[in-house]
C-alpha cells in the first residue's frame, strides 16, 4: 500500500521528467530533419495539420456540450492565436537550424521570463517592488537576459566531454554571423511565444473548452501556415515527405510534443500548479545537450555551459517569486492520474502553456 502511495506521489516528477526527454527528442530529431534539407515552413505546416488531426477526435467527443458559440470577437482571437503559432514555430526552426539544440534549449528557459515581462507591460502582473518575491522576479530577469547574453557573445574554449564530439554534420556552429542570426531568430520565436502565453490566458476565460480551443487555433495555424509557406516553398519537392526521418519529425512533434505532452503538463499543472512545470525547464536543457553532444557531435562551449546555468539561477529566482506570489490549491494526484480508465483529459482554465511549440 506505501509502494502504491509512493508511485502515486511520483507521477508528477515521473511525467513531467518524460515530457522533458520528449522535448528533447524533439529537437534532435527536428535538427536532424533541417540538416537534411526540410523546410522549416514546411514542417510547421504538417505539425499543425497533425496536431489538429490529434485533438480533433477528442475535442469533438469530450466537449460536446461545453462548446460555447463562436462569435465574431473569438473568432479573432482565435485567429490570432493561430497567427502565433506559426510565426514561432519558424522562427523556432529557423533558429535552430543556425544554432544547435542545446542552444535552443537554453533559449526555450528565457520563455517564463519573457512571458512576465509582456504581462507586467500589459499590466497582467502587478510588481510590488517593496515585497520580496517581485525583487526576485526582477532581478532573475536581469540574470537571465544577462545568460543569454553571454551565450550569444562568447564562445570560449570547448569543453572536453568522455564521448567524442566532434561535429560530421553540415551546419553553421563555427560562423559566429550564423550564430548570432539564429539567436536572433530564437529571440523573436521566444517573444512570439510568450504573447501567444499571455494571449491565450486571457482568451481561456472566453472559451472554456480547452481541447476545442487547442484544435481550432492548430486548425487555423494550419491554414495560416500554408498561406505563409506556399509563396516561399513553390518547388513540389519541398513538400515530398517519404517514409524517413522528415515524416517521423512531422508526426513525432505533432502527436508527442503538440498532443502528448500539452496532455502530461495539464495534468500535472493541476496538481502542481503551473509553477511546479514551468521548473522542469532546465532538466530539459540537461538532458538536451547530453543527447546533442552524443547523437549529433555537438562541441559544447564554456560560453554556453557559463550562460546556461546563469539562465537557470535567473529562472530559479523568478520562479521563486512566483511561487511566493501565487498560492494553488493542493490537488491529490489520486484526483488526477487515475488508477482506471477515465476521461478526466479535459484541462482546465489554468493551462496557459503555449499550444504549437
Amino acid at each position: 500500500m506505501k509502494a502504491m502511495e509512493m508511485f502515486d506521489k511520483a507521477k508528477p516528477y515521473l511525467a513531467m521528467t518524460s515530457l522533458q526527454l520528449g522535448y528533447a527528442g524533439n529537437s534532435i530529431i527536428t535538427k536532424i530533419s533541417l540538416n537534411e534539407g526540410m523546410s522549416n515552413f514546411v514542417l510547421a505546416v504538417y505539425r499543425n495539420i497533425v496536431a489538429t488531426i490529434v485533438f480533433a477526435p477528442f475535442a469533438f467527443f469530450l466537449e460536446r456540450n461545453l462548446r460555447p458559440t463562436i462569435t465574431f470577437p473569438i473568432f479573432c482571437q482565435i485567429f490570432t492565436l493561430g497567427l502565433l503559432g506559426p510565426v514561432t514555430n519558424n522562427f523556432y526552426y529557423m533558429g535552430l537550424k543556425f544554432t544547435s539544440p542545446t542552444f535552443g534549449s537554453a533559449m526555450f528557459n528565457l520563455v517564463p521570463v519573457t512571458t512576465f515581462v509582456i504581462a507586467v507591460i500589459f499590466r497582467i502582473e502587478k510588481i510590488r517592488i517593496r515585497q520580496m518575491h517581485s525583487q526576485a522576479k526582477l532581478v532573475g530577469t536581469l540574470v537571465c537576459v544577462s545568460g543569454a547574453m553571454l551565450m550569444t557573445f562568447y564562445k570560449g574554449p570547448v569543453v572536453p566531454m568522455p564521448w567524442p564530439s566532434h561535429n560530421h554534420l553540415k551546419n553553421h556552429d563555427d560562423s559566429d554571423k550564423d550564430m548570432i542570426k539564429g539567436c536572433l531568430c530564437l529571440i523573436t520565436s521566444n517573444l512570439s511565444w510568450a504573447s501567444l502565453f499571455v494571449f491565450q490566458s486571457w482568451v481561456v476565460k472566453k472559451y472554456p473548452a480547452q481541447l476545442s480551443l487547442v484544435t481550432l487555433v492548430c486548425l487555423m495555424g494550419s491554414l495560416q501556415s500554408i498561406a505563409i509557406t506556399l509563396p516561399v516553398e513553390r518547388h513540389p519537392s519541398a513538400w515530398e515527405v517519404g517514409f524517413d526521418m522528415k515524416l517521423f519529425t512531422v508526426v513525432y512533434s505533432g502527436v508527442i510534443i503538440t498532443g502528448v505532452a500539452y496532455y502530461l503538463q495539464g495534468l500535472c499543472m493541476k496538481i502542481k500548479g503551473p509553477v511546479f512545470a514551468t521548473a522542469f525547464f532546465p532538466l530539459g536543457m540537461i538532458i538536451t545537450a547530453i543527447m546533442d553532444s552524443i547523437i549529433l557531435h555537438q562541441r559544447i562551449y564554456l560560453g554556453s555551459v557559463v550562460g546556461a546555468v546563469v539562465i537557470v539561477t535567473g529562472l530559479y529566482g523568478v520562479l521563486w517569486g512566483e511561487m511566493k506570489e501565487i498560492k494553488l490549491p493542493a490537488i491529490t494526484s489520486s484526483e488526477v492520474f487515475p488508477t482506471c480508465h477515465s476521461t478526466t483529459m479535459i484541462i482546465d482554465d489554468e493551462l496557459t502553456k503555449p499550444l504549437n511549440m
